[in-house]
């Protein structure tokens, strides 16, 4: 009898170190880990395990899903280019500290909510955090100076 190793494998990455996280991310993904958060790193790994172990989404999904976002944004090129390479998934926090003081955002599909009021941009919402400018893409650590996530 074979036992399938992809649930537990699931299962350990929840009492994995977070170092240990991003090794894998590495590993499985090629790339430097994004700067999210735990839940989000282990939800992507669980997908990549299972995605590598069983495939990847059918065709007809993927282009179902593509169809549905298009209907979001109204198959604009610029928004579909932000859905994709930009935007960490709706439900993430972001958390960033200033002048001592804890601001915990939220992402939503619309954009960004903090203290209960909405932003589409997270530029405008650094902006209301500091009185200052700023790249909100780089206040949060989403990306680097250079623009590079």
């Amino acid at each position: 009898m074979n036992v399938d190793p992809i649930p537990a494998r699931l299962a350990a990455l929840k009492s994995e170190p977070v170092a240990e996280l991003k090794r894998q991310w590495h590993e499985l993904f090629g790339s430097v880990p994004p700067p999210f958060n735990r839940r989000y790193l282990e939800s992507r790994l669980a997908y990549r395990i299972q995605e590598l172990a069983y495939g990847g989404l059918k065709l007809e999904t993927a282009r179902r899903l593509e169809r549905l976002g298009e209907e979001l944004d109204g198959g604009d090129r610029k928004k579909s280019r932000i859905r994709t390479d930009l935007m960490p998934i709706a439900g993430t926090r972001l958390i960033r500290e200033w002048q001592g003081t804890e601001h915990v955002v939220t992402v939503t599909t619309g954009g960004f909510e903090w203290q209960g009021r909405p932003f589409k941009s997270i530029s405008a919402l650094a902006r209301a955090i500091t009185g200052t400018r700023w790249n909100g893409w780089v206040f949060f650590g989403l990306r680097n100076h250079r623009g590079r996530a």
